[in-house]
């Protein structure tokens, strides 16, 4: 029996935090070719080509590099990266097409899809340097879509009089794979040196998480110690509270997660309210 291929639109790199897109994907590669397009990534030494690697089976990653040093599917970048999907697949085959990025829409000219489906995992629009043409750019996306997941409750309430075809498609917990921290399961050693109580969060470090409230909460409990798991992104090291009791661990592998979790007395979620968080719906309170 012939896969039928899904082409997925990203801006998240497959080896960024292993989250919604990982999820998803990795279950529908059992029954799915996956081809997975990144983001181009600046090689001014180089001409344009695309790179792919083969994580998983039946999960292609296609990693376009351009010598044009501007961010995600650029306009200029989009003129280059095109040319490279032409052999993406064999001559006559009908994907679907999966997008993430609305940014990425220029690009389904090169495709002749069976079914285009928009997975809404955020509001991309309302984060920290969101390009300006992303809106108007969903509504081109929302107009051409055949299915259209949200991400959660909020995320459906906004996206369901835009389309006649909106599920709300909620993440959820991979029980499995975190169950593992309520059992035999050690404690991670990098965190073997931290005294308790230890207070930990895991994930993406940006403008969603207030860092004012963790600064105020390791400085009332100096006695507390506040682990924090997850790459900075999209602010600097400099915004980071910095406090004898305040421990950033960096990004870790997802396999690894469980084993801090084990270590830790108090699970944290310290989200700012703001308009990056007005529509997230984290699986981290499921």
């Amino acid at each position: 029996m012939i896969m039928v291929t899904i082409v997925v639109f990203s801006h998240l790199r497959w080896d960024f935090v292993f989250q919604r897109p990982q999820h998803l994907l990795t279950r529908l590669a059992r029954h799915y070719r996956i081809v997975i397009v990144e983001e181009p990534l600046h090689d001014a030494a180089g001409t344009a080509r695309l790179e792919r690697s083969e994580p998983l089976p039946n999960v292609t990653v296609c990693r376009p590099r351009t010598p044009l040093d501007l961010p995600g599917f650029h306009d200029d970048q989009i003129a280059l990266v095109a040319p490279l999907l032409a052999d993406l697949l064999p001559p006559g085959e009908m994907p679907i097409a999966w997008f993430y990025t609305p940014m990425a829409l220029p690009l389904l000219q090169e495709l002749t899809p069976r079914l285009v489906v928009y997975d809404c995992m955020d509001e991309l629009a309302s984060f920290k340097k969101a390009p300006r043409q992303l809106l108007q750019r969903e509504s081109a996306l929302l107009n051409l879509a055949d299915l259209v997941f949200a991400g959660g409750p909020s995320l459906y309430e906004a996206k369901r009089h835009r389309h006649p075809n909106v599920h709300c498609f909620p993440s959820s917990v991979d029980v499995e794979h975190f169950a593992q921290a309520q059992g035999a399961v050690a404690s991670h050693p990098d965190q073997e040196h931290i005294p308790g109580p230890r207070l930990g969060f895991y994930g993406v470090i940006d403008e969603r998480v207030d860092l004012a409230l963790v600064a105020a909460l390791a400085d009332d409990h100096p006695d507390w110690q506040l682990v924090l798991v997850g790459p900075v992104v999209k602010i600097t090291e400099d915004e980071l509270p910095r406090r004898p009791n305040i421990h950033y661990l960096g990004q870790r592998d997802y396999a690894d997660l469980p084993r801090f979790l084990a270590g830790w007395d108090v699970c944290l979620m310290p989200f700012a309210i703001n308009e990056a968080t007005r529509f997230i719906s984290p699986t981290k309170v499921l």
